[in-house]
């Protein structure tokens, strides 16, 4: 069965939700039957790389609000990770621009490394506060995945993957997705953002089991 999920690279739920399902399928008895394929979303497709903005500066910014206020909010989300077993360092996070990452998520997918490659985007992001809209860091990254650092190299150089990235977003605004992760199991059911694991286990048991009993 396949489930498709909506994310973007720099959103700290998705992080915590894709740790969360992760979770629930390591307990589901069917997960060497469920095949997972990420689709892109950009929460802010207008943010600029080389501006080098911490993820205070720009929530500061982009949303007016008070340093105080950012600072609840990003110790809230790191103790939300934490819960899900996630080691966040917001002060490090540098907000990019995640569209050539999310190129280099489909060049991953070519080779069935998409869910590992996702996971070192997301770790570069959070953990390690490197700039994920840097060139030499996405094909470092997608060398650590096992991706060929030539290959990488030149799709980062190229246009190569950005209308397989527009449809993904175009889709995400046909299913009027607004906000990530948004979880999408068989076409069939979805689940919005990142929710505990039991719930992800419910779901995932409820439409396999569907799933399972197609004609």
């Amino acid at each position: 069965m396949r489930i498709e999920v909506w994310s973007d690279v720099i959103c700290p739920f998705c992080y915590i939700g894709k740790r969360n399902f992760e979770t629930a399928l390591e307990k589901f008895s069917q997960k060497n039957n469920i095949e997972l394929i990420w689709r892109c979303f950009q929460l802010d497709p207008d943010v600029v790389n080389n501006e080098r903005l911490s993820t205070a500066e720009y929530l500061s910014r982009k949303k007016n609000m008070a340093p105080s206020q950012v600072a609840q909010l990003l110790a809230n989300v790191s103790s939300m990770a934490q819960k899900a077993g996630l080691h966040f360092e917001m002060k490090k996070a540098i907000i990019a621009n995640s569209f050539d990452a999310h190129r280099l998520s489909h060049l991953a997918a070519k080779y069935n490394k998409q869910t590992l490659l996702e996971e070192l985007l997301f770790k570069a992001h959070f953990t390690d506060g490197k700039n994920i809209g840097e060139f030499e860091t996405l094909i470092s990254i997608a060398e650590e995945a096992g991706l060929n650092k030539n290959e990488a190299g030149n799709v980062m150089k190229s246009k190569t993957f950005a209308e397989e990235v527009l449809a993904d977003i175009n889709e995400a605004k046909d299913f009027n997705i607004r906000g990530v992760p948004f979880f999408v199991f068989d076409r069939k059911y979805a689940v919005s953002g990142a929710q505990a694991p039991e719930h992800f286990l419910e779901t995932l048991e409820e439409s396999f089991k569907e799933w399972e009993n197609k004609d």
